[in-house]
């Protein structure tokens, strides 16, 4: 597998010591999990926050996501393609799917954005006058601290999101001592989710920085072990002027 150009990359993370000392994962058996974030929505130009309502890909979004079909279809084999049930990664997915040789897209409700709860729908600039507690709770640092209204936990979002990229990596992993090598899927999914697979890969690294629409991330998973091969790339978006879209990529996730 080729290595990506790579837009920005934490030096704490990216081709992590422990990973290339591991005999398991020098072989190859690794899987390559290339982590997209869905394109622009009209919610993301405005600044409101999405969570689990289905909002759809703006005329932007669509063009994102044709630039990264694109990109990732001119790149080492993808296998498979996986996708959050929401409309705004599903489109994202079936594009990219449709150009890396018509693969069918697998969804998995687990790689939803967090539930935001009361927050759903407002625009962010002003939750914290309209909805005071549950944006209270959205800012907190705990990660059992669940939003009013049915939002989930960090913590929560944290075990299901990652639950899922393991199943994935499981499924696509090779076997060692080169009896077969892993395989490259892509993965479509949310900004919130998307930073919890960093914090899972770099649980002591700096903060991964925004998540920028169509943004690709390259995971390696070799058991319960990831590594962040490269992250942040939007080089398929240079000069195109779909570049600097991505609210709801940092802290205010949605």
């Amino acid at each position: 597998m080729s290595a990506v150009r790579t837009q920005w990359a934490s030096p704490g993370c990216l081709h992590s010591p422990r990973f290339s000392t591991s005999s398991s994962c020098m072989d190859g058996s690794y899987a390559e999990i290339v982590v997209v974030r869905h394109g622009e929505t009209e919610w993301n130009a405005d600044g409101r926050i999405q969570g689990h309502l289905d909002v759809e890909l703006n005329e932007a979004g669509k063009q994102q996501a044709a630039l990264v079909a694109d990109r990732l279809s001119k790149e080492p084999k993808i296998s498979a393609v996986y996708s959050s049930d929401l409309k705004r990664a599903l489109v994202t997915a079936e594009t990219i799917a449709a150009k890396c040789g018509g693969l069918e897209v697998i969804t998995d409700p687990d790689l939803r954005e967090r539930n935001l709860g009361e927050l759903q729908g407002l625009v962010f600039r002003e939750a914290a006058k309209l909805s005071p507690k549950a944006h209270k709770a959205f800012l907190s640092h705990r990660t059992d601290q669940d939003i009013p209204g049915g939002g989930e936990s960090l913590g929560h979002l944290f075990q299901r999101c990652t639950s899922s990229l393991q199943r994935i990596g499981n499924k696509h992993k090779g076997m060692p001592d080169h009896l077969s090598k892993g395989e490259r899927v892509v993965v479509v999914s949310h900004g919130g989710v998307i930073r919890s697979l960093y914090k899972r890969a770099c649980p002591n690294g700096k903060s991964g920085g925004k998540v920028l629409n169509t943004s690709v991330n390259i995971f390696h998973l070799c058991d319960e072990e990831w590594t962040i091969k490269s992250w942040g790339d939007v080089s398929h978006l240079q000069q195109t002027g779909y570049l600097e879209s991505g609210f709801g990529g940092d802290k205010t996730s949605g």
